[in-house]
């Protein structure tokens, strides 16, 4: 087990299974261009590989499946029917749901009980300007469907000051009526964000400005999380739950257990590095060579990680999988 000085690990991988996606969020990409597939790609074979060794060589116990959009990949299919196969305590998939009530079938087939759905806003007009692709009608349909389907849902919103933050309450209302809970995600520094220019104090919209709207309708109290969780978590007696994933008000890089791998076979140990480390040779290789090496590249993405809190990083978020 690789264990740094401040008792971290790697326990939660999130794989991004392809930089492709049928959006272009104004808070990942600038130029409003969708993101497209790149040309060196995994294959889903090696990324199950990639998985199966990063569970003996780091201890991984809990996978996430992100993009870009995972639904858009054909690589889904093939990597959920085998990295199901692997032992792990838990898979989730991040998705922006537009093709959500598509691919439930397979979803379900395959045994996935847990789904995170990027939505911020309820507005058709503020989801196009924010999303800039989609449709909101078939995200909806999508959640209802997932809801019927008995799958647990949390919604991952990201309020953005004069673009939907006046939505906080209109979105925790629908959650909460529908058994999701609701994840307010604080504006990060990453990408074109993390430039002067981008425009990031202009739409930041903080923890302590979150609860005091939710304040105005509910009461609430602090609940239970895990310790490396990465989200304050929130109840709402009688009501529901709702977290804030507060990377810039109460940041938690004293907890982190995530490790990242892109969809090029990059690992990532830290969103606020700009530190990378090339393992898609290896996982061409047999395991008492892959694993060794494999290791040592863990160590150094382990020492990525930051002390005390984030302090942005340049890469696209979608790239390394949100």
């Amino acid at each position: 087990m690789i264990v740094d000085r401040q008792g971290r690990r790697f326990r939660n991988l999130r794989i991004s299974l392809t930089a492709a996606c049928n959006y272009a969020c104004t808070y990942c990409v600038p130029d409003g261009k969708r993101l497209v597939a790149a040309q060196d790609e995994l294959s889903a074979d090696a990324m199950v590989r990639g998985v199966a060794y990063l569970i003996e060589a780091a201890g991984i116990e809990r996978l996430r499946i992100t993009g870009g959009e995972p639904l858009v990949s054909p690589k889904l299919e093939p990597f959920l029917r085998e990295v199901s196969q692997l032992g792990l305590q838990d898979i989730s998939l991040t998705s922006n749901g537009q093709l959500l009530s598509r691919k439930l079938p397979l979803l379900v087939e395959s045994g996935m009980r847990r789904l995170n759905i990027s939505l911020d806003t309820l507005d058709p007009d503020a989801f196009k300007r924010i999303a800039r692709g989609g449709d909101l009608d078939s995200v909806l349909q999508g959640l209802e469907e997932a809801k019927g389907a008995g799958l647990k849902v949390k919604i991952n919103m990201v309020p953005l000051r004069g673009q939907n933050h006046d939505q906080v309450l209109p979105l925790l209302d629908y959650c909460l009526e529908r058994g999701f809970e609701l994840r307010f995600i604080e504006l990060m520094r990453m990408g074109h964000l993390a430039r002067d220019g981008g425009g990031f104090q202009q739409q930041f919209y903080g923890m302590d400005e979150l609860l005091a709207t939710i304040a105005e309708r509910y009461e609430f109290v602090q609940a239970d999380a895990p310790l490396d969780a990465t989200a304050l978590r929130y109840e709402i007696p009688g009501h529901g739950f709702f977290g804030v994933i507060a990377n810039e008000s109460v940041p938690f890089c004293r907890t982190c257990s995530r490790l990242r791998l892109s969809s090029t076979g990059w690992l990532h140990g830290c969103l606020s590095s700009s530190n990378r480390h090339f393992v898609g040779d290896l996982l061409d290789k047999p395991r008492h060579q892959a694993l060794p090496a494999l290791q040592r590249l863990l160590v150094r993405a382990l020492g990525d990680k930051q002390d005390l809190a984030f302090s942005g990083g340049v890469t696209v978020m979608k790239i390394i999988g949100g």
